[in-house]
């Protein structure tokens, strides 16, 4: 009995397939000395807050003075706030919130700064369905927003220490609120809020008037926006690896500060921020592009045992100019869901921070996954529809999947033929080769044709890895024991920690690595089978028992704390691949019929070889001259 081999052709798209798995899975994966430096980091950061925390403490002690009416303490703040002093002496100069809602958002801005101290989105739950936490994207201070004031008597003024003065209207159904830090009756910067019904966005003009002989307008005032992103899915390593700052920026062009501790970017004409979670994001956009953004990001999750609250730190600063003395700036807070449909529905380009892969694996998920999987979903299990999903998505690669077979099949034929020109050019290689590539020529068969249909599936496979992770609908939607398919689904909760496992089994994972190992172990007998092994490479047959069960472990490791609806679509995926293949072998393709094709093609003339094989010929021909001369 012949030794079963694998030809090289299958040795290059399974190693191709497996780099480019690695490469998706370690390529945020973070080192032990940079995990050591963001520990340090974010000590560090958390001392600097406190910091702040004690400055902000001096500030508001003599403003909250003023509310006795004392002209002295009056005449004390106006050495030190200069003449916004005025706004301390209005009723408003005291913590109180202003509410607004409607049936998606609700919204508290606070007198003090002016900014949104609540923002939370009514129609979702924290961690998983029932848990009665909604999603808080702002709450107990976990962001501020400030405008860095100038005034021409050399102060420098932090708006979120000062107090506003608010006042709503309704206009119609849309809400109103105007909050106004002033410095006289008629001079005051003017944060407006705008909520309209049934709507995420809001809108928000900062506008000032009067305030050029109390501010320096030589130099733009910095717009900050800070915050700590919450945790609110089940996995915060997952929340961790999909919470990004996006940024959109010149002709739009979109990108994202990189993941990771302290990292940074400074744009020019930048239109929008956006603080992207994992499901949910808070984007601030701009009619009018911001001249120059710096954007920082920090990650705080370095412990996921003790760093179990915030997941992201983000800070944006941004210079707002003024026109003949004065700013205005109409602008949009956008607080909801990391959904693609419903943000592109914005026609702002803000689709664009849902992480759907770069060129071909993004047309994919753009153009086929994305409205199969929305056109399915309609009045069905999500689960269901996964599996539906993932069925057509198999049988439209199926020609493909044949093609590879029949590719094997044909060398498999070829096999005898081939293994005979090697033991009689078993001394000169160069010979072995020219005289394989006639064989093929002449046999009518294409060495590569098995490698390009395997290539031709990876972009479907990468983009699947995209598009699972991203897909707001799957989020709390449960299928079988799986309560959450966005999340990891855990049927068993260990009592330790294992490296690189987690702490809990997940049982999709499990069915999809017993899935790709019996797919591996039907089809690597005919893929070693195809072609003898090469001379010079290493026994791949031996490699090749390995990898049946290496992949099935890797499976195992990496998927366990992935989203279940990723690890249903790869076992579903791997279980029809093997009745297809199942279906191809032994029902579709003969391989008494090759065989006695392949055997009259050898007796016809020789095919013209194509223009790749014409010029490897060539190659050869021109390499065994230069041997023979030198000889």
């Amino acid at each position: 009995m012949e030794e079963k081999k694998l030809d090289l052709n299958s040795i290059i798209g399974m190693l191709l397939i497996v780099g480019i798995f690695f490469w998706m899975m370690y390529q945020n994966k973070p080192s032990e000395a940079q995990l050591a430096a963001e520990k340090a980091k974010k000590e560090l950061v958390a001392k600097e807050a406190q910091a702040k925390a004690v400055s902000a403490k001096q500030i508001v002690a003599p403003t909250a003075a003023v509310v006795a009416g004392d002209s002295t303490q009056l005449a004390q703040l106006q050495k030190t706030l200069g003449g916004f002093a005025y706004s301390a002496t209005l009723p408003s100069a005291k913590n109180d919130i202003t509410t607004i809602e409607n049936d998606y958002v609700l919204l508290k801005i606070a007198n003090k700064g002016g900014y949104i101290v609540e923002a939370t989105l009514k129609n979702f739950e924290k961690f998983k369905k029932k848990s009665g936490q909604l999603v808080s994207l702002i709450k107990d201070n976990n962001a501020d927003l400030n405008i860095q004031l100038q005034t021409n008597d050399n102060r420098v003024l932090n708006t979120k220490d000062l107090y506003f003065e608010p006042t709503l209207t309704k206009v119609g159904a849309d809400q109103i609120l105007s909050m106004k830090l002033k410095a006289g009756a008629n001079e005051f910067l003017e944060y407006k809020y705008i909520l309209k019904p049934n709507d995420y966005m809001v809108g928000f003009d900062v506008r000032s008037q009067g305030l050029n002989k109390v501010l320096n307008t030589a130099k733009p005032m910095d717009l900050q926006w800070n915050m700590k992103t919450f945790r609110t899915e089940k996995s915060i390593s997952y929340e961790n690896r999909y919470t990004l700052l996006n940024y959109e920026h010149g002709d739009e062009k979109f990108s994202n500060v990189n993941d990771g501790n302290n990292k940074e970017e400074s744009l020019e004409k930048v239109s929008y921020v956006a603080f992207k979670q994992h499901f949910f994001s808070s984007i601030l956009l701009t009619n009018t592009p911001f001249a120059k953004a710096d954007l920082k990001s920090n990650k705080l999750v370095v412990d996921e045992k003790v760093d179990t609250i915030f997941v992201k730190q983000f800070n944006a600063n941004m210079p707002l100019a003024f026109t003949n003395g004065e700013v205005d700036y109409k602008m949009n807070w956008y607080f909801g869901p990391s959904d693609y449909q419903t943000l592109k529905s914005y026609d702002k380009h803000l689709e664009k921070i849902i992480p759907l892969g770069w060129g071909i694996f993004g047309w994919i998920n753009k153009f086929i996954f994305i409205p199969l999987f929305g056109f399915l979903t309609g009045g069905i299990s999500y689960g269901i529809a996964i599996i539906i999903f993932t069925i057509l998505i198999k049988i439209a690669m199926s020609p493909i999947t044949y093609k590879s077979f029949l590719s094997q099949a044909k060398m498999k034929v070829l096999r005898p033929d081939i293994t005979e020109l090697g033991e009689k050019y078993k001394k000169d290689p160069m010979k072995k080769q020219q005289e394989t590539m006639k064989l093929y020529s002449k046999a009518g068969v294409n060495p590569m044709a098995g490698c390009i249909p395997a290539l031709i599936q990876i972009p479907f496979m990468y983009a699947s890895f995209q598009f699972f992770p991203s897909a707001f609908e799957l989020r709390q939607k449960s299928f079988l024991w799986a309560d959450d398919l966005s999340s990891f689904d855990s049927v068993y909760k260990l009592p330790f920690h294992v490296p690189l496992y987690g702490d809990h089994i997940s049982l999709f994972p499990i069915l999809a690595a017993i899935a790709i190992f019996f797919y591996m172990k039907m089809t690597s007998g005919d893929q070693q089978m195809a072609a003898p092994q090469q001379e010079g490479m290493p026994d791949m047959a031996k490699m090749m028992k390995y990898m049946i069960y290496i992949s099935p472990i890797m499976m195992l490791i990496f998927f366990n704390s992935y989203g279940a609806g990723l690890s249903l679509y790869n076992f579903i995926s791997n279980l029809i691949t093997i009745g297809i293949m199942f279906v191809i072998k032994n029902y579709i393709v003969d391989s008494d019929k090759i065989h006695a094709q392949i055997q009259e093609n050898k007796a016809k003339e020789p095919k013209k070889p194509g223009k790749f094989q014409q010029r490897l010929q060539e190659a050869m021909e021109q390499a065994e001259a230069q041997k023979a001369k030198k000889k």
